[in-house]
């Protein structure tokens, strides 16, 4: 009886140890990207794309101002769009379509 129990416990830790480091990896990986607005092409932002639509591929318009896509952290007001313009870490005014 006492075999029986310290298998169960065994098994138990490596569940758990198993468990803990697929999720390790995903905290690790969402701390290292952020929100950047207006970087999105048609259709390929990751969520918020303003009035008249619902979120993730729901952009409108190449570089819409008020969609966002998760890059990596540090990167977005580096990153460069067509007509001298950059990301931003907020949502944007430019390049929204008319409701």
């Amino acid at each position: 009886m006492q075999k029986k129990a310290m298998t169960a416990a065994i098994v138990a830790g490596a569940v758990a140890t198993a468990l803990a480091g697929v999720a390790a990896p995903t905290a690790a990986n969402a701390q290292a990207k952020e929100k950047c607005y207006g970087v999105s092409l048609k259709g390929k932002n990751d969520c918020k794309a303003g009035a008249g639509t619902t979120c993730a591929g729901t952009s409108t318009i190449d570089y819409q101002g008020n969609a966002w896509t998760l890059v990596p952290k540090g990167t977005c007001v580096s990153m460069d769009v067509p007509g001298d313009r950059k990301g931003s870490l907020t949502a944007l005014e430019r390049d929204v379509p008319k409701a």
